[in-house]
């Protein structure tokens, strides 16, 4: 049975109602007809944590790239969810961030990026959306396949929990953005459709996570913290950020982890190697405000649909191109793939075959740097599978060993270091002269 016209004509279907999800319903008004948004969980009525996001339950900012174009989509946005009680953290003045070389240098930077949990962020979008009169929601209900063929792919079959009832629905454009567990691989195998290239790249993470009440008459010094790796000495790695109710959200992660970390003796494992105590110290004699969380995102993959995926699909987020969390690209480079989607709607005029294949092609372009990013940084772990090898990978973590032993000292390297960090610049701005120059030459 469907639910719209003949062929689905004018009907986009986005599977899966995560944040990515919902940037893509919103990039696609004014150029379909009727958008259906198809979510296996019910949403909670408030800010609150829910099952089908597991990763919900650490840490998640949105880098200064992503929440300009937060603003850019959602004008108002950023004063909503600071009203809300998400925090500004300066990356100049209000991070304390320990890079594998030591503590980056002070340096002046209207760079910034937006901290509280991501059961916030979710809720505060999710009403924007919802109001929306042309973006419809499906609840409680998985997709189970897809329908058409080899060629094109017209629709969608659906099962809803809890009753069983099965349904087609046809759609001119169908939109996977369904997370690390899509099974879009699975139904283009079962409609014949050729393998998906895909590039993996296994560093073994596992996270815990917990929030603590803030002390209101305490000044740590910092308006957030972040510790990082140093390679392949140190594996372990952690955040303390501010979120709403005037807590911190404190996430622990460990690279090439083999150990079954849990509960408080998994927590302090993960503490004990961090690279300096700062953290341990800020969070002792804090009042936990939740149970410790575990989680293992598991292996990151970037598949490129857009080199032979079928007519009428585009696919969106971690369906798309996962990265290992640690280094906090993901919302961004989901918000970057919804701009690439209403970028190829708006300039093909519509929802149809040719702005699929034009977003597809965008989309990859916009997820290429954070990967290159995040895949060539766990590949400085001998443990890790897959990722860059070779002569040309080994000449990358040598310049960039160098670049971040100056990013300790010299504020203008590690300004330009931030805004690559922060997805505004791409890496090759590390090349440029003024950074290139004293790098290479050792000039203090």
């Amino acid at each position: 049975m469907s639910t719209s016209e003949p062929a689905g004509r004018g009907t986009a279907v986005v599977i899966g109602g995560g944040m990515a999800g919902m940037l893509a319903a919103w990039a696609l008004r004014g150029h379909a007809r009727r958008i259906i948004v198809i979510e296996r969980d019910h949403y909670p009525e408030g800010p609150q944590f829910r099952a089908g996001t597991p990763q919900a339950r650490h840490a998640h900012l949105l880098l200064e790239a992503g929440h300009r174009l937060l603003e850019q989509m959602f004008p108002g946005i950023r004063d909503e969810l600071v009203a809300a009680g998400a925090t500004m953290v300066p990356m100049a003045s209000g991070l304390r961030w320990l890079g594998p070389a030591g503590w980056m240098a002070r340096h002046d930077a209207d760079i910034a990026f937006l901290s509280c949990t991501r059961a916030l962020l979710d809720h505060v979008i999710r009403q924007r959306v919802r109001a929306a009169p042309s973006i419809h929601f499906e609840q409680g209900t998985n997709v189970v396949g897809l329908t058409g063929g080899p060629y094109v792919v017209d629709g969608v079959r659906t099962v809803a929990r809890g009753t069983g009832v099965r349904r087609v629905i046809d759609a001119e454009m169908v939109i996977d953005a369904s997370g690390r567990s899509s099974a879009l691989p699975r139904w283009l195998e079962e409609l014949r459709c050729p393998p998906v290239a895909e590039e993996r790249v296994d560093p073994n993470v596992i996270y815990l996570s917990r929030l603590f009440d803030r002390d209101p008459d305490t000044d740590p010094g910092f308006g957030a913290l972040y510790l990082q790796t140093r390679a392949p000495l140190h594996r372990g790695t952690g955040s303390l950020l501010p979120v709403e109710n005037g807590r911190w959200l404190c996430s622990l992660g460990s690279m090439a982890e083999t150990e079954k970390l849990s509960g408080e003796q998994g927590f302090d494992t993960l503490l004990s190697r961090m690279r300096d105590p700062i953290l341990r110290e800020t969070i002792a004699g804090l009042t936990p405000a939740g149970d410790i969380r575990g989680f293992r995102p598991g292996v990151s993959v970037r598949r490129h649909y857009q080199r032979n995926a079928p007519d009428g699909l585009v696919v969106l987020g971690d369906a798309e191109t996962n990265f290992n969390p640690v280094y906090g690209q993901g919302m961004t480079a989901a918000a970057f793939g919804a701009h690439a989607l209403h970028a190829a709607v708006a300039g093909v005029g519509g929802i149809g075959h040719d702005a699929a294949r034009v977003a597809r092609a965008q989309v990859a372009a916009v997820s290429r740097d954070p990967w290159l990013m995040s895949a060539g940084e766990d590949a400085r772990f001998p443990q890790t599978i897959g990722g860059p090898s070779g002569a040309l990978a080994r000449w990358q973590h040598r310049y960039l060993d160098r670049v971040l032993s100056h990013a300790t000292h010299d504020a203008a390297i590690a300004a330009a270091f931030t805004r690559v960090m922060s997805l505004l610049d791409p890496p090759t701005t590390l090349l440029r002269p003024r950074v290139l120059a004293p790098v290479l030459l050792g000039i203090r």
